[in-house]
């Protein structure tokens, strides 16, 4: 077993686009949001890229709009989105990293926001057998619009990055996450190895104050 997790976040890390972005416009174009609803998220996504949005109220709002829906609709429709406007954004320099990682036998795990329902075809497609992300409680094959708690978010993260460590019987200060974002400041502090790729703003001015690996892929 190796001693060390490579964790990656998905959107603006190993993606070049943020994927809930594009995903509310897809939504927007099917009817399944209002207008009102797709801008106020794009103007919270566009805060979360500045380090300042609320990304538990954008996640908590996301969510809420799946109450009733089909797990097996939203599968099939993640996926359809995946291959027409998600997968040629995953950064060369992403594949590069991934497979540096496998061939040094670490253990890889997506560590982000996304749902599971977008992570799958990733993890095919990089052959990542890990996902720590949010998932979604449901009844009877339904979402009921509410979250499993704790949200894969800030600090929620560090809990899911410490349950596979701890499963794995590795120490976090073994591991590394490659993140873009601010808001990962939590896993960021406890990893041993933290790699900022593309950082936002504060999340850049911390990593030069702290002398951080900084990555442009």
């Amino acid at each position: 077993m190796t001693g060390s997790i490579a964790f990656f976040d998905l959107d603006l890390t190993l993606l070049s686009v943020n994927a809930g972005k594009l995903w509310v416009q897809h939504e927007y174009r099917r009817g399944r949001i209002t207008r009102l609803q797709a801008a106020r998220a794009g103007v919270w996504i566009a805060a979360y890229h500045l380090g300042y949005g609320k990304m538990d109220q954008i996640l908590t709002d996301a969510i809420g709009t799946l109450a009733g829906q089909t797990e097996a609709d939203l599968r099939s429709d993640s996926l359809s989105f995946y291959e027409r406007e998600v997968a040629h954004h995953l950064r060369p320099g992403a594949l590069t990293a991934v497979e540096g990682h496998r061939a040094a036998g670490d253990t890889l795990a997506l560590l982000t926001s996304s749902s599971p329902y977008l992570c799958e075809p990733v993890q095919r497609a990089l052959d990542i057998p890990h996902a720590l992300c949010n998932r979604f409680e449901l009844r009877d094959g339904r979402f009921t619009g509410k979250p499993e708690l704790p949200l894969c978010f800030g600090a929620g993260k560090l809990t899911y990055a410490r349950r596979l460590a701890t499963r794995m019987g590795v120490t976090l200060k073994d591991c590394t996450f490659y993140t873009d974002s601010w808001s990962d400041l939590p896993v960021l502090e406890a990893i041993g190895r933290p790699v900022v790729v593309h950082p936002d703003p504060r999340l850049a001015r911390v990593a030069k104050e702290r002398g951080w690996d900084i990555q442009r892929w």
